[in-house]
């Protein structure tokens, strides 16, 4: 590790460039995905615009507990179910997923597939559960 320091020390102009294009990595996506809204939020969108929630974990996680009217696309049949998605192109999409880390790839999907109005919920069910916002479990 002192080695690593002294070589950020010697070579600072290098490793500030590197931290530079890996901050600027991160924003740009963390930009592509879309952005991201609370559970709060998230809740306002689906009263207000009749937003669309599209749950994106996998089927025994979506089985223990769901938002209300959630729509379960996994993430890894997204691409190929991208099609079920069409009728709601107009409105807004909320994506949820287990902690909120896999929300973005599928929210990056669909805007390459055209959808403009892609947002995604932080921290997932997780976060909506510590919020004490409620789950469908049937």
């Amino acid at each position: 590790m002192d080695r690593f320091f002294e070589f950020a020390m010697t070579h600072w102009i290098l490793a500030s460039t590197f931290t530079g294009l890996l901050v600027a990595l991160f924003f740009l996506e963390k930009h592509r995905s879309g952005r991201s809204v609370s559970p709060q939020q998230a809740t306002l969108l689906i009263n207000r615009d009749e937003a669309v929630i599209i749950d994106v974990r996998e089927k025994k996680d979506f089985n223990n507990g769901r938002i209300k009217g959630s729509i379960h696309i996994p993430l890894a049949s997204l691409k190929d179910r991208i099609s079920e998605l069409e009728k709601y192109k107009e409105k807004q999409l909320v994506m949820v997923d287990k902690a909120g880390q896999h929300s973005g790839m599928a929210g990056k999907q669909l805007k390459a597939a055209g959808f403009e109005n892609v947002c995604r919920m932080s921290g997932g069910i997780a976060e909506w559960t510590n919020s004490s916002l409620p789950l469908v479990k049937k």
